[in-house]
């Protein structure tokens, strides 16, 4: 049997699956909260320049803002609402209205590799020892005495929330029957929308930057349960050839199910092309096929990541309401990951391509509209979080159905690393729209665009079994192509290096 048949003995989506699926889902309400904190945390309240005396209690904030000036860390200058071209240094600091928060970092400071390692080590692994880091790190930072030590541990956190993302997201697929397995993708989508407006709440109650980092952060040290609970990716361990383990959980998980697997199971051997044990990065881009469908991959990961995020953190500039805007930001993901659920039985790339297509040109259309209509630019900003949205959920099962199973977490990994780059990218992005208006929301929908369009050059894997091998993809490709009949699953043998050559020199 290969594994898919393994699967629909023991039950593919059953009461084991189920379980799974709870204990998967539960840490995503904390990745939101660790992802968009700085939203608050990092925010800039209402400020002006010391004065000489001046107790922060006195000060009228009114049409008074500030602009950093260039050279020193402590200089600002006093810019007024009528005369934006008048500055005068100060050089005392800055004060900050304590209406909105009652401390940020601004305030106090003025201001891949879990992808591989799951692949070599396991999915429970990586997953294990991102949410313990996530949790350490997270707690350390309330606590950071200077925002470099800060900014230090938001980057340990921020790998941290791609290993558990990733990890949780494919051990859910693997564990799920074909005609289910895009509920890994959204349900766990749905626990991180309900953390996205969830955050919203406890920020509006905890307005001190460092309680609410502890709030959000502590709770984590519930999860060091999961050491007991959490569950071996049974097709990891049957493609790394630990045969014996993945049958005890396979009975496991039939016992729970209420299935039987049979006594004496056979189970295809997967033996890596020319010796090889390990696959690496480098094996994305080795053939025709694979190499296509990484390369398109890693474009939209950047770009799903880049809008997302830029929109997302971006909302304090959008004129409305913080807290009532980022509750909007989160409960918006609702209906887009309900419409995908949708959808996605019918196809994959279709929907990809249509929900890129919205969210640029939602992000395009905020450029007609006036910088005072705040409500506008607020519901257009959602319709491109609609489809940025929806589109990052698809990638996600897309990525695991394009990927192999001996590089899906490898794939998905470096996937996120090309995602992390838009992360990274995003805030600066945002940070010009303070000279030059316009350009975030260029770059946030053109962008998208061009991902609709490459979306189209990617195969359907709709309702199709999971690639196990580099020779599935490639043979699979060119059954899509039309060409060579499809052989899924298959003994390789130590000559499948010379065979992928010869099916890449077909497929040119």
């Amino acid at each position: 049997m290969n594994f898919d048949q393994l699967l629909a003995t023991v039950g593919g989506f059953g009461r084991y699956q189920k379980l799974l699926y709870v204990w998967i889902c539960l840490p995503q309400i904390f990745l939101a909260f660790h992802m968009m904190a700085s939203v608050f945390t990092g925010a800039t309240p209402p400020h002006r320049c010391r004065g000489p005396g001046t107790e922060d209690a006195s000060l009228t904030f009114g049409n008074l803002s500030i602009a950093l000036l260039p050279g020193r860390a402590d200089s600002c200058a006093a810019v007024s609402g009528k005369n934006r071209s008048a500055r005068s240094t100060c050089e005392t600091g800055w004060v900050y209205s304590h209406e909105i928060f009652q401390s940020t970092t601004v305030t106090e400071w003025d201001l891949y590799v879990f992808g591989a390692m799951a692949d070599r080590y396991g999915r429970r692994f990586a997953m294990l020892l991102s949410l313990a880091l996530q949790t350490v790190f997270g707690v350390a930072a309330a606590f950071a005495p200077n925002f470099p030590v800060y900014v230090t541990l938001r980057f340990i956190i921020g790998m941290t929330i791609s290993g558990v993302i990733i990890n949780a997201f494919v051990l859910g697929t693997e564990w799920t029957c074909t005609q289910r397995r895009m509920l890994a993708g959204i349900f766990t989508d749905y626990f991180f929308g309900f953390g996205y407006m969830l955050l919203a709440g406890v920020a509006y109650l905890i307005r001190d930057w460092r309680k609410l980092q502890l709030a959000i952060s502590a709770p984590g040290f519930l999860f060091i349960f999961y050491i007991w609970v959490l569950p071996h990716s049974a097709r990891w361990l049957l493609v790394n050839n630990r045969n014996e383990e993945a049958i005890d959980l396979l009975r496991k998980a039939a016992m729970v199910n209420g299935r039987t697997l049979p006594p004496t199971v056979q189970v295809e051997q997967y033996e890596s092309p020319q010796g090889r044990s390990q696959y690496t990065a480098v094996d994305l881009l080795r053939t025709p096929q694979m190499r296509k469908r990484a390369l398109i991959l890693f474009y939209i990961w950047f770009v799903n990541v880049l809008v997302y995020y830029g929109l997302s953190l971006g909302v304090s500039d959008l004129g409305a309401d913080l807290y009532l805007t980022q509750f909007m930001f989160g409960l918006v993901e609702i209906p887009a990951r309900s419409l995908v659920l949708v959808l996605l039985p019918c196809s994959r790339r279709i929907p990809l391509s249509v929900f890129l297509a919205v969210g640029g040109s939602a992000c395009l259309l905020t450029l007609t509209v006036s910088a005072d209509s705040a409500h506008i630019l607020t519901a257009l900003a959602m319709v491109g979080k609609f489809g940025i949205t929806a589109s990052f959920a698809i990638i996600y099962i897309y990525s695991a159905e394009l990927f192999p199973t001996v590089l899906r977490q490898t794939g998905i990994g470096v996937s996120s690393m090309f995602a992390r780059m838009g992360g990274v990218l995003a805030p600066l992005i945002n940070l010009l729209g303070r000279h030059t208006p316009f350009v975030p929301m260029v770059i946030f929908g053109s962008t998208p665009l061009l991902a609709a369009v490459l979306a189209l050059a990617l195969p359907e894997t709709a309702n199709k079994p999971l690639p196990d091998s580099i020779h599935d993809t490639e043979r699979s490709a060119l059954k899509y192509d039309g060409q060579i009949p499809v052989r899924t699953s298959q003994l390789q043998s130590n000559a499948e290096g010379q065979e992928l050559q010869s099916l890449a020199d077909e497929s040119t």
